[in-house]
């Protein structure tokens, strides 16, 4: 049983200390084969299927650096501001994990492809400047399956399992320098930073950023101070958190968490912690290695890596909008107003009403269901939106059901509840709930005649010059047809039955 430690509440834990931050982003890259060998990455392959000597690490076989790989690395340095090496190689980190097939991991120590950089993000309309300390390629290692436990982990298990097809695939590790925000948004930067790089990274087309297959993780470093102190804490850092909103959770608990152990007079144990997606609280790992605790030494078998200045500036040519530059022309484009803008970036939604606009959605419309219905939905089961399994697709479909008068916004939102549910399609979920919209001149004139029937006092009003009481009419036509009549019909045949 997970045991949950005392934790003392966010606002309290604010006004004593200022957190710390340093993130961590793990990128798995979308090579078609791996960092040192000519293994496929395809996700979800039967284990052990695609492994060779070379990432099983078999003596005699050597490694050779993927091109690809490199020139990925080089994209997500220029895209964070970051300096890029003339020269670097690789080192091997020296730990061991079952997953390891070599005993050490091929990484970057000392000499990374990229370094001294700098991002921004935007929290509630205000910018913050991320400082990058490098971005430095290396390979994944294996996964282990832990069995006969009841949480999935090492502890209790009977036996584990150990898959090889993801040791080697290309990463690239993206550190920040240590972040100090005002202490109510550090999260929040988290978060937005996180959600920042996933959708730069897919606009330089180095990854599918995929946070539920572990294509894109963080590992968050947090640690408190006192107010005023200028000596560091002690950190944690929380592993493999692989979701914007867990990156939230996380950072605020271990906030908590410290908390009540500073504010006790305890001492905070520098160790790495496991996130619970399910209770929302990390749990102790290990003790954290420092770097002399790893041995790092020059890789003999790789030669270093020297990228030609004229190579470096042909790929910057080819990089896209930086981030706040494309969210300033959006927002002139699709004309919002900051306050709308900071919503839609706050929310997650600007790449979802962007490939919504791309479809032929007005951009307002794209924004009204990302951040109503949709957004609703995501909140009560807490997922991200665009893990709801509703896409820029289906959200075209439906708008265009709109436009065309065949839906109502009252039947649209019906169809989200569907789509989220995983009823079908919209056109399967509005034939099985009969939301299709009645546009039969008939079947409304019928029901315009029972309203009036059954409000002469309205009818009089009407009559007697004002039309605004018409309304009540509309309305009890709109509840006769369970919402499902068209609107703009019903108010011409009213109009044109009482002559007004």
């Amino acid at each position: 049983m997970t045991v949950v430690a005392d934790v003392l509440p966010i606002d309290e834990a604010l006004a004593q200390y200022d957190p710390v931050m340093g993130l961590e982003v793990h990128v798995e890259l979308n090579t078609r084969s791996k960092m040192f060998c000519g293994c496929p990455t395809e996700f979800g392959a039967p284990p052990n299927t695609q492994t060779c000597p070379v990432c099983l690490g078999l003596p005699g076989a050597l490694p050779v650096v993927n091109a690809r790989a490199v020139e990925s690395a080089i994209k997500i340095g220029l895209a964070l501001n970051c300096e890029i090496a003339e020269w670097c190689r690789f080192a091997r980190k020296n730990y061991f994990y079952p997953d390891m097939p070599k005993n050490f991991q091929t990484s970057q120590y000392d000499e990374p492809i990229a370094f001294n950089g700098w991002t921004e993000v935007v929290v509630d309309g205000e910018t913050y400047r991320i400082e990058i300390e490098r971005a430095h390629m290396e390979e994944d290692t294996g996964k282990s399956t832990h069995v006969g436990g009841a949480t999935g982990r090492i502890h209790g298990a009977s036996h584990s399992l150990v898959d090889y097809n993801r040791a080697g695939i290309p990463l690239i590790e993206i550190v920040t320098k240590t972040i100090e925000v005002p202490p109510a948004k550090a999260a929040a930067v988290a978060k937005a930073y996180v959600s920042m790089l996933r959708d730069l990274l897919l606009a330089l087309d180095v990854s599918d950023v995929r946070m539920d297959q572990g294509s894109l993780r963080c590992d968050a470093n947090v640690s408190l101070k006192p107010h005023g102190s200028s000596a560091l804490g002690t950190r944690t850092e929380t592993k493999n958190v692989n979701s914007f909103r867990s990156v939230e959770r996380a950072i605020t608990y271990e906030i908590t968490r410290q908390a009540a152990i500073l504010s006790t007079g305890g001492k905070i144990v520098q160790e790495t912690r496991h996130w619970h997606e399910d209770t929302g609280i990390t749990t102790s790992g290990r003790e954290k290695s420092d770097a002399e605790d790893y041995r790092y030494f020059p890789e003999p078998d790789l030669v270093p890596v020297a990228p030609a200045r004229e190579w470096v500036e042909e790929i910057r040519a080819t990089l896209p909008e930086a981030p706040p530059v494309r969210r300033a022309r959006l927002q002139t484009e699709w004309g919002f107003t900051d306050l709308e803008m900071r919503d839609v970036i706050n929310g997650g939604a600007l790449e979802l009403i962007v490939k919504t606009v791309e479809l032929g959605v007005d951009a307002s419309a794209a924004k009204k269901w990302w951040l109503g219905e949709l957004a609703r939905a995501a909140n009560e089961s807490v997922k991200e939106l665009g893990d709801l399994g509703v896409g820029p697709e289906e959200v075209a479909e439906v708008q265009k059901l709109v436009d065309e008068g065949a839906l109502n916004d009252k039947l649209a939102r019906q169809v989200f509840d569907g789509l989220v549910k995983g009823e079908g399609t919209p056109a399967e979920i509005i034939e099985a709930r009969g939301l299709a919209l009645v546009s039969d001149d008939s079947a409304l004139s019928e029901a315009v005649d029972r309203a009036i029937a059954a409000n002469p006092d309205v009818v009089e009003k009407v009559q007697s010059g004002k039309p605004a009481a018409a309304g009540a009419l509309i309305g009890a036509v709109m509840k006769d047809m369970r919402g499902q009549a068209d609107a703009a019909k019903v108010r011409e045949l009213v109009n044109s039955k009482l002559g007004i």
